[in-house]
């Protein structure tokens, strides 16, 4: 009987080491992809203002992703894979490092201004990492002027949003002192 509590010990002290080596290993990846990865700017597309603020977030739809929505339909693939599908898209980013649409990427090499970023397509809604920016109780105002979303794209094409930023490249929901 003791030693079977003694293993069912060791047991749990085991799984919860492993249990947090997995969670600060995928903690310290998400804070490398941070402040490694290339800055990317993605244009905002109107969402439904009766919608555009609920509660502590603020939905968020790009205009790249309507751009591959469009170019998947007219790709004539079947309804059933455009319903759940991952892809990379190829963007150019311009002086201001803000992406527009090249092409669905398939493999070709790119120029130097071009990049893959990866997009998931669910039920039919191309996603960047994320459909929503959360925000601090109250401070909705500080993000209605929002334009571009910030994001670091890693070598593999992976994005992360960082920040919302307005028309002129500035950083939204900052207090002014």
């Amino acid at each position: 009987m003791m030693l079977k509590a003694k293993r069912n010990r060791w047991i749990i002290v085991l799984t919860t080491v492993v249990v947090l080596v997995a969670v600060n290993w995928a903690v310290w990846q998400k804070e490398r992809h941070l402040s490694e990865g290339e800055i990317v700017y993605l244009e905002l597309a109107p969402v439904d203002p009766r919608s555009l603020m609920q509660g502590d977030y603020m939905a968020l739809n790009f205009a790249l992703g309507n751009q591959i929505q469009s170019a998947l339909y007219q790709s004539e693939r079947d309804e059933d894979s455009l319903k759940a599908l991952n892809g990379y898209v190829v963007v150019r980013l311009d002086e201001q490092r803000i992406a527009h649409f090249q092409r669905l990427d398939e493999g070709t090499s790119l120029r130097d201004d071009e990049r893959r970023l990866r997009y998931r397509l669910r039920n039919g809604q191309v996603r960047f990492a994320t459909d929503a920016f959360f925000l601090q109780e109250g401070h909705g105002e500080r993000y209605e002027p929002a334009r571009y979303g910030q994001f670091r794209v890693n070598t593999k094409g992976e994005p992360l949003l960082v920040a919302l930023y307005n028309a002129e490249l500035t950083k939204l929901g900052e207090s002014v002192k």
